[in-house]
């Protein structure tokens, strides 16, 4: 039984105005032994048999046989498997991937040995027998044509296939170098079929054993020249299936040598990904709020240990109730008044720099010891918490803002003794005081929310009126100031009895349990006595806007919490930690209390909830798009660079490498490329955050939303490559190989 046999072949080419024939009614039959010159005039279908025989065309008419078994019902993936298996193919035009050094060409016939030292020891062997050993780091390009043609035969060695098609192999080369390369394939023919095409037969006289000669597509003469003893078809029970596994390890093998091989072609690779990379991440910080489908609001302000109590009728909270908690339960701390906690932000003003910041107010944090200047320690200092953006504004080492106002209590200086920095601008700017200091910016924030009359007598017969109460801590308990010129002379060098009295209205705001009663309007007067004496404080502490009277902080406080204590009910408990508050929850509510932990969530309602999935759907799809579309610009801009590539691939497929061994390759040269893009944007984004000038120019990106960039990117490059996968499979082997158009 042949190992080749062709009953009745025929190739027909079809064009747009004709249609041609290759070949027709080919009868022809080959062992293994044979030495097999074809020849004929150029266009009689000599390469057209050769190519056909490779499975690198197809046939119209007829059958072909291999080891007796037809192949008219080939697919793609059944021809890649014969060519892996039966065939080594040496061009005329040497067919050498240029880019590839000596070495890399003949080790890509060499994938099926998985040890990569074992694999490149047999390519050496291999080179050094077509005496190319003092060229294995020399690229295609570099060859001679000599050279080129002997690492093609070192390639057709490597693949120790039985069959070796070589079509016109010394049609380019002198003389002296042709007969080297004939000396060469006689060599090696020994046990192996060999099919030559050549224009002389005269050059393969010596070593054919059959002379064939086509003429005008059919077979003129097929003459024996020598006897040979002819090998049994091959017998091969071995499983060729390709496993998994097999072909992805040498998918990685190919994608890296053909990312290295083709530097300026590789860096045009990664520029271009470069650029999809910046875009995704562009469009990723400007729609990161869009991919926030559903998200559960938190009910407080999260403090480790935090617990939010309120009585189960909704009564008021006495300090003395909150004292014998404090015992009970081995409190760290408690806060009556505590709601400041849970707002979003308040507003301060530096005038210095007529800037407004937007600060939330927190209660005993700390920030670590790297802070620029030092902790509050008086009630009207503070420490800021700021985006690493302010830092030009404020300062470090030397803080350039001395004082800021809280806009709830307009008139009174807060000292700014210390910043801290941090690098997420998403976060709300926030403010530190001392407890005192949190106490008093409390009472201030309820206060301003206050309509109020306040009255001071004095036994001097002056009687006045004020609107305005601000505090100082350069005034004492029983100390007061009065900022207007004309009780201030009054009450010079005086000490007197004063009696302060008023009426104040107040409306509850920012409720949190449900015995708030939002819009309750609270009505009552107050009195407050004793003596007191006068003291001018620093004027930098103090601005003169109307008739506004200075209090001490424990009086400030005083007068505040009268305003507050039978209205407030509720009140913040700390434990030393989250579990104990956990612990701690069902005594609180034996207690009678209604309890919540601080990181307690709840669900948006319904609309809102709507609202946010059919933006967040819409942003979603915006950055899809925007990734399609800088998909299809790559893909436009590396559409000729693939001709380039087009021409290797054909000599790999011809080589019979499998289809899915070069596109994983292609998968993994364009993820290459992407992974310089990638160290680029995410160590840039790294600095870029870091920079103040530059912190605000786009929301900071948390490790979530640089795993949706890296989704994004992946399927940018997933795109590409498949893209250049369709273009390149998208021809036969003959066309994809550079003079695959010939017909002869």
């Amino acid at each position: 039984m042949a190992l080749l046999s062709l009953k009745d072949i025929g190739k027909i080419y079809v064009s747009e105005n004709s249609v041609a024939v290759g070949i027709r009614g080919i009868n022809l039959d080959f062992n293994l032994g044979e030495f097999v010159a074809i020849t004929g005039k150029s266009g009689a279908g000599k390469s057209t048999l050769l190519n056909i025989l490779s499975g690198m065309d197809s046939y119209e008419e007829g059958e072909m046989y291999v080891n007796g078994q037809p192949t008219s019902h080939y697919m793609q993936s059944d021809w890649e498997e014969y060519r892996k298996k039966y065939i080594s193919f040496i061009f005329q035009d040497y067919n050498i991937i240029e880019s590839f050094t000596v070495l890399e060409n003949v080790e890509l016939a060499l994938m099926h040995i998985k040890d990569r030292k074992e694999r490149k020891k047999k390519a050496l062997e291999l080179i050094d027998r077509v005496g190319l050993r003092s060229h294995i780091k020399s690229r295609g390009s570099k060859l001679s044509g000599g050279q080129k043609q002997r690492t093609v035969i070192a390639r057709a060695l490597a693949k120790d296939s039985p069959i070796i098609l070589a079509d016109e192999p010394t049609g380019n080369l002198d003389s002296a170098t042709s007969k080297e390369i004939i000396d060469l394939l006689h060599e090696v023919s020994v046990g192996k079929l060999v099919i030559v095409v050549t224009h002389n037969y005269e050059d393969f006289k010596e070593c054919a054993t059959r002379h064939i000669r086509i003429y005008d597509g059919g077979i003129e003469a097929d003459d024996v020249i020598k006897n040979v003893e002819t090998v049994d078809a091959i017998t091969n029970t071995e499983e060729t299936e390709e496993k998994k596994s097999k072909y992805i390890k040498d998918g990685f093998d190919l994608g890296f040598s053909i990312f290295k091989s083709k530097p300026r072609l590789t860096f045009f690779m990664c520029l271009l990904m470069l650029i999809g990379t910046l875009v995704v991440f562009v469009l990723s910080a400007a729609l990161s709020n869009s991919f926030k489908i559903y998200q559960k609001a938190k009910m407080f302000e999260e403090y480790n240990g935090r617990v939010v109590i309120t009585h189960n009728d909704g009564t008021y909270i006495t300090d003395e109730e909150l004292n014998n908690l404090k015992t009970k339960y081995g409190l760290v701390d408690y806060l009556h008044i505590d709601n400041v906690l849970d707002i979003e932000s308040n507003t301060f003003l530096f005038d210095e720099i007529q800037e407004y910041l937007n600060a939330k107010i927190v209660y005993k944090k700390e920030y670590g010891t790297d802070v620029y200047g030092r902790y509050p320690e008086k009630a009207d200092e503070c420490l800021l918490y700021l985006p690493i953006s302010y830092k030009p504004i404020f300062g470090s080492n030397e803080l350039k803002v001395s004082y800021c106002t809280f806009i709830q209590r307009e008139g009174q200086l807060i000292k700014v003794v210390g910043v801290k920095y941090y690098i997420n601008n998403n976060l709300t700017p926030e403010v530190l005081f001392t407890d005192e200091g949190f106490k008093t910016i409390t009472s201030s924030y309820y206060y301003s929310f206050a309509s109020s009359t306040v009255n001071i007598e004095i036994p001097s017969k002056y009687y006045a009126s004020f609107n305005k109460i601000e505090f100082s801590s350069d005034l004492g308990r029983d100390e007061f100031f009065i900022a207007d010129d004309a009780y201030h002379k009054t009450t010079h060098d005086l000490t007197y009895n004063l009696k302060i009295n008023g009426a104040i209205q107040y409306q509850k705001t920012n409720p949190r349990f449900e015995y708030f009663d939002e819009g309750k309007i609270y009505n009552y007067s107050f009195t407050l006595d004793g003596s007191k004496e006068r003291k001018t404080i620093d004027s930098n502490y103090i601005r003169y806007g109307g008739k506004t009277l200075y209090l001490g902080i424990d009086l400030y406080n005083e007068l505040i919490n009268k305003l507050l204590e039978n209205n407030y009910t509720q009140a913040s408990l700390f434990f030393k930690n989250n579990n104990q508050a956990k612990n701690s929850i069902s005594s609180l509510k034996k207690d009678g209390f209604i309890v919540a932990m601080s990181n307690e969530t709840y669900s948006p309602n319904a609309l809102d909830t709507i609202l946010n999935s059919i933006g967040s759907f819409f942003g979603i799809i915006g950055w899809f798009l925007g990734i399609v579309f800088i998909g299809l610009f790559i893909n436009l801009c590396t559409r000729k660079s693939l001709e380039a590539f087009k021409n290797d691939i054909g000599i790999m497929r011809s080589m019979g490498i499998t289809e899915k061994v070069i596109k994983v390759g292609t998968y993994v040269r364009v993820f290459l490329c992407l992974i310089p893009a990638c160290i680029i944007v995410f160590v840039g984004s790294f600095v870029f955050y870091h920079i103040p000038q530059t912190n605000d120019i786009f929301p900071y990106l948390s490790l979530y939303a640089y795993f949706i960039i890296l989704i994004g990117i992946l399927i940018l490059a997933y795109r590409i490559a498949k893209r250049q996968n369709k273009r390149i499979f998208n021809v036969s082997v003959k066309k994809a190989i550079k003079g695959g158009e010939n017909h002869d």
